[in-house]
């Protein structure tokens, strides 16, 4: 019988062609607005490494003196350059990174090529495995090249394209500065929404393009290239030149622990809390010691990612859909009570009440899935819409397969809902008054 009340719900797409058009255009409108809203919510909110995010771990430590300090703030939320080099050697997780922004103009071996400006990263070695970075060619430097800080260079595919005019550039040589350095390897398109990997000043912020060279961390420090980001000396100036800003405890670096499960998240606690009071034994961390490790979506949280103007924005959504299905209910209503003589008829006719209940649900059910294709195809014009607004919106509006089945679920179990009370309406329709009437 399911099949047959789907075809009936098909043919009765025709009638009342107004009032069925209506109720599509009314359900589309509504699904429309509530998924682009959803689908950019969910690209800013969602688990960008689900498989593993649960055992990458950021450190927090409580830095500064004790001038003016005032327990409740908050920990910092990078570390200082003689965390980083100590951490590197602990002996805690599978593996350790740190990582800090660049920028630079880079430029091939010809004299007379036109200097590109790019958005770089300084990490340790194991930044790529940690953060599973695709290669398109070669490969990530090797330990020794670390160990020496040699002058080696890995690219994005579009930089090594802009530079070269190919992919396959393994072996050749970039310029920066005055320095030539050997490219190791390309890597593929890699982008993950948000860049949780370095949300604290970021390159363009949390949800804007790819990152296009990565140095080694060794190097970088070196060369005495300075942070392309957030640096915060917690109200101690450091001493001059760049050792004494490496010596201070300005704090510019981002730090990752991977673990090999998610139970190991206490050893780092100890390790971190040891650490500390060990350095308080060399005069160090005037402050009581405080530390803090977060998973990849608890530091997301924590830094406000998603701002409540999204959640807001979404809910707002959601409620015009809710004043759609209301109008979607009355026109429905008017749809039902214009069959009211077929009903009767059918009902003398033997038709039981759960029978008619059936029916009428179903061609709610096919409307709704009318509804939710068209309102997916209005949902695709919003969301290109909302990304010509900015090109950081741009990244968060491709509308992936769970918001696509989610789209048409959605609007089935709308219009069912929506068709619950009128159908509960037909079915109270009294055979012997209607067939007296006729």
């Amino acid at each position: 019988m399911f099949g047959y009340y789907l075809s009936l719900g098909w043919r009765s797409l025709r009638r009342n062609p107004i009032l069925t058009g209506l109720m599509i255009l009314t359900l589309s409108v509504g699904i429309a607005a509530s998924m682009s809203t959803l689908t950019v919510l969910h690209m800013m909110s969602g688990d960008p490494i689900p498989h593993k995010s649960d055992r990458l771990f950021v450190p927090q430590f409580n830095y500064g003196d004790l001038r003016g300090y005032d327990p409740s703030e908050d920990l910092s939320q990078q570390v200082a350059y003689r965390e980083a080099r100590n951490l590197l050697e602990a002996d805690v997780g599978v593996r350790r990174v740190a990582v800090y922004g660049l920028s630079g103009a880079l430029r091939t071996e010809d004299p007379e090529f036109q200097a590109i400006l790019g958005n770089g990263l300084a990490p340790t070695r194991d930044f790529f495995a940690m953060f599973e970075v695709p290669f398109l060619h070669g490969g990530v430097w090797s330990v020794q090249e670390e160990q020496n800080a040699a002058d080696v260079v890995v690219l994005n595919r579009d930089m090594a394209e802009r530079l070269f005019g190919r992919t396959d550039v393994v072996g050749e040589r970039v310029r920066m500065g005055d320095d030539f350095y050997k490219v190791v390897g390309v890597t593929d398109h890699w982008l993950p929404l948000p860049k949780y990997y370095r949300l604290i000043g970021g390159n363009g912020g949390a949800y804007y393009g790819e990152e296009e060279y990565f140095e080694p961390f060794a190097t970088a420090v070196r060369h005495e290239e300075s942070n392309s980001g957030s640096n915060n000396c917690n109200g101690t100036a450091p001493a001059p030149g760049w050792q004494g800003w490496l010596d201070s405890d300005c704090t510019w670096i981002q730090f990752w622990f991977e673990t090999a499960s998610a139970s190991e998240r206490q050893a780092v606690i100890d390790y971190l809390n040891a650490y500390v009071d060990e350095q308080k034994k060399l005069g160090r961390f005037e402050r009581p010691t405080r530390v803090a490790v977060h998973d990849v979506m608890e530091w997301m949280a924590y830094l406000e990612i998603v701002g409540d103007d999204s959640r807001i924005s979404t809910w707002l959504a959601f409620g015009f859909l809710l004043v759609c299905l209301v109008n979607t209910v009355g026109l429905l209503l008017a749809k039902f009570t214009a069959r009211q003589g077929e009903i009767g008829v059918r009902r003398a006719l033997g038709a039981s009440r759960r029978e008619i209940f059936s029916q009428y649900l179903i061609e709610a059910a096919v409307i709704g899935l009318v509804g939710g294709v068209s309102g997916l195809l209005l949902a695709f014009g919003a969301l290109a819409l909302i990304a010509r607004q900015s090109s950081t919106l741009s990244m968060v509006t491709s509308m992936d397969w769970q918001m696509l089945l989610l789209t048409i679920v959605l609007a089935v179990v709308a219009s069912i809902l929506a068709g619950l009370l009128p159908t509960w309406r037909a079915c109270q329709v009294l055979p012997a008054l209607q067939l007296k009437s006729q």
